[in-house]
């Protein structure tokens, strides 16, 4: 039998809603930016995807909870606002404890990865 210390692991989390719907740390992550960017569309440029897809994702989100996730309001000349609805915030704060209750069972998470700048197509 091995003495080896297994190596720290980083939990990945995917919810499977009643609805069948699904929540993992890309919609997760989405939604976070959203509320910090105050839009859909300066939230997916944070992330590097395109607004369609930004938009998609938000409304699966909605789908799978049954609810709105987030508010919108139509854009203009300015743009568009958005902001997390108590359903949407709700299901950020259940995800997480999900996660981190994963990762204390799995123990410490190794340091995160740098990852490369994403590159645009021309």
């Amino acid at each position: 039998m091995s003495d080896a210390v297994p190596s720290p692991v980083r939990v990945s989390v995917r919810l499977e809603l009643a609805s069948g719907g699904r929540i993992g740390p890309g919609k997760v992550a989405l939604l976070e930016e959203i509320a910090c960017a105050g839009s859909i569309a300066g939230a997916a440029r944070a992330l590097g995807m395109s607004y369609p897809r930004a938009w998609a994702l938000v409304e699966a989100v909605d789908a799978a909870l049954g609810a709105p996730a987030v508010s919108r309001a139509p854009g203009g000349h300015r743009g568009g606002r958005a902001e997390l609805t108590a359903a949407g915030r709700a299901m950020i704060a259940r995800y997480r404890e999900v996660e981190a209750a994963a990762q204390r069972e799995a123990g410490p998470a190794p340091p995160p990865r740098e990852r490369a700048p994403r590159r645009r197509a021309g």
